[in-house]
């Protein structure tokens, strides 16, 4: 893609924190900066991705269905370190190309989900296209948040829950009546890490550091941590649905319906709740 195309996209992602509108309206975002392989300097490109548990996320070199990999691709093999923005997130990654079998059921995974994949694998000839690993280096210490305050911060992550929430019913919408795809299941196992996470971290550090210096929000305090105790449940719930050889697609719609309304409730009356003593 020409540089000003990418740019237009890079401007939008940053100041919309990862919503993005028109043709790339709901996809799976993120910018990738990456150390130039001759020129050692940063290069940052908008590269689709594929959820892949909590652990790591999925990147395909498929430029397009070049016959050449992308500079991108070419930057990670000289220089496997690279940064992420997710558009709430931003931190440090290693690269891990795929190989054998790993990267052929993760290409079979995002072909079921989306076919383009294949017409560009066509496309590229002789050349495989290559899937490769981002892990997160941890650093330690709190999250790097795109945020001007921590009320904005819990918006914004709260934010992001709602939009894969709603990317994950529109993807079940699309193939009512089929078998859950294996990128689909993963997407939902991907979103029940995250909220596990996010809410551990809300019981062990966010919730102490309000109880000690707001007093007065014990009781909104108590409730939040109740809520997260059903919404672990309708977690463990949904993972289950998705879980096993053939899980049942209209269970797990169910399953999917429930979370988003008991979180979306939860979701806003933290925010009405919290964000006043966070700022923002």
């Amino acid at each position: 893609m020409p540089n000003p195309f990418n740019q237009n996209i890079i401007d939008e992602f940053r100041a919309q924190h990862g919503r993005m509108s028109g043709y790339f309206e709901g996809a799976r975002l993120i910018l990738l900066t990456t150390t130039g392989a001759r020129t050692g300097t940063p290069h940052t490109t908008p590269v689709g991705y594929l959820a892949d548990g909590g652990e790591r996320i999925l990147v395909i070199a498929s430029a397009g269905g070049s016959p050449r990999h992308p500079d991108w691709y070419r930057n990670l093999l000289a220089h496997p370190e690279a940064t992420v923005e997710s558009g709430v997130f931003t931190y440090r990654a290693r690269a891990e190309v795929l190989t054998g079998e790993e990267r052929d059921r993760a290409f079979a995974r995002a072909v079921e989900a989306e076919p383009g994949w294949q017409a560009y694998q066509e496309k590229a000839g002789d050349r495989v296209i290559p899937v490769v690993a981002l892990y997160e280096i941890a650093q330690g210490g709190p999250p790097n948040i795109a945020a001007d305050s921590p009320g904005e911060a819990m918006r914004l992550v709260h934010g992001m829950f709602r939009r894969e929430l709603d990317l994950i019913r529109k993807e079940m919408a699309a193939g009512e009546g089929t078998l859950l795809g294996a990128q689909l299941r993963v997407n939902c196992l991907t979103l029940c890490a995250g909220l596990h996470n996010h809410h551990t971290g809300e019981d062990t550090a966010l919730f102490p550091f309000l109880a000690d210096r707001h007093p007065h929000l014990a009781p909104t305090l108590e409730r939040l941590e109740q809520e997260h105790v059903h919404i672990a449940d309708l977690v463990e719930q949904l993972r289950r649905a998705v879980s096993g050889e053939h899980p049942d697609p209209a269970a797990a719609r169910a399953e999917v319906d429930r979370l988003t309304a008991a979180l979306e409730a939860h979701l806003t009356y933290e925010e009405e709740q919290l964000v006043p003593a966070l700022g923002g």
